[in-house]
């Protein structure tokens, strides 16, 4: 049995309506051509309650627009990313979900019935890393000669740190990487000596903040990139194409919602993530900056740039051939031109 996400205290009324304002005529017109509420519907988010990748679903829940749009999605089913997000899509009963582009483009090369079918999260910018306070390392190229903290190898963080290498043209075979198994693992072997320094993200970054000392911040280095992404089968696109288009733009009126008012957006997300709502509001004003989520459409040069990281880790040997992953068709049609 798939575990659902633990039920949240309902909004407070005044804060719903507000959304429900912000919504407006879009939302009305994507009920009204979509028809009634269906059933309920469960969906997978790549590091539901850990990441921000997940905040656009958290809201659209908590504020009712995913009813908007035509769809009761009423449970998230989180994972710790990569081949387990994909393997949780295409075991429910609605194979959605976002995951990161490394993974779908991974399903796809094992021939797995994936398709792409809206862009998620555009940044790095929540990526740093970071050494001790007393350390003698203040910048990249001081790590020169010696050991970090990676998670895993052919990881996001592997990834992001050797695209900042490559852009401050420091030779990435001079510094040993570490697979350390999870960020928090490798703050220990920060802490305890073993290595010079160790890859973060928020919101830990943020409640750590007191403890190191940030040498690198993504958000300064590299340019925007597509980071994770909407997919579901091909067959179930072809059987539900009205509920795919409904849970795209539901996700989509929860984008809209966390710019046009990020801290109610964030007290939505700190609910259904059970998150303290003061580091919800501080880690989604960080990304409100670099527009880190995407109303769903696509982005080539964003999509080459995350394929030239994944070369570089080692992950993929070319750039991919998009038209044959991607299908725009589900998206509301001023979202599938080139964004």
């Amino acid at each position: 049995m798939r575990r659902k996400q633990k039920k949240c205290t309902p909004m407070m009324s005044e804060m719903r309506a507000g959304f429900v304002g912000l919504a407006g005529l879009l939302a009305t017109t994507l009920a009204a051509g979509l028809g009634g509420v269906a059933t309920a519907d469960e969906i997978s988010v790549t590091q539901w309650g850990n990441s921000l990748y997940g905040a656009p679903f958290a809201v659209s829940i908590e504020s009712g627009l995913f009813k908007q749009a035509g769809i009761d999605i009423t449970g998230v089913i989180g994972s710790n990313g990569g081949g387990t997000s994909v393997r949780n899509i295409l075991a429910s009963d609605t194979p959605y979900g976002e995951v990161a582009m490394a993974a779908a483009l991974a399903a796809a090369r094992q021939g797995l019935d994936v398709v792409i079918v809206n862009s998620g999260t555009r940044t790095v910018a929540e990526s740093t890393l970071v050494t001790m306070p007393n350390s003698s390392v203040s910048q990249l190229s001081d790590l020169v000669g010696q050991k970090i903290a990676i998670t895993s190898p052919k990881s996001t963080s592997e990834m992001v740190f050797l695209m900042e290498l490559a852009d401050k043209k420091i030779d990435a075979t001079k510094i040993e990487r570490i697979a350390s198994g999870g960020y928090t693992q490798g703050l220990t072997m920060l802490e305890q000596g073993a290595v010079a320094a160790a890859v973060l993200i928020e919101p830990l970054s943020i409640l750590r903040a007191d403890r190191y000392k940030t040498i690198a911040r993504a958000k300064a280095i590299l340019p925007a990139m597509t980071t994770s992404v909407g997919i579901t089968t091909r067959a179930y696109a072809k059987a539900h194409p009205e509920k795919l288009k409904a849970v795209i733009a539901g996700r989509r009126l929860g984008v809209q919602a966390i710019y046009a008012d990020p801290v109610g957006a964030s007290r939505m997300m700190a609910k259904q993530y059970n998150m303290d709502p003061v580091l919800a509001e501080t880690a989604m004003n960080n990304m409100i900056p670099v527009r880190m989520w995407s109303e769903g459409g696509f982005n080539t040069v964003e999509l080459n740039r995350i394929a030239d990281g994944l070369k570089l880790v080692g992950e993929i040997d070319a750039l991919p051939d998009w038209s044959k992953l991607i299908d725009k068709s589900f998206l509301a049609e001023d979202l599938q031109g080139e964004q």
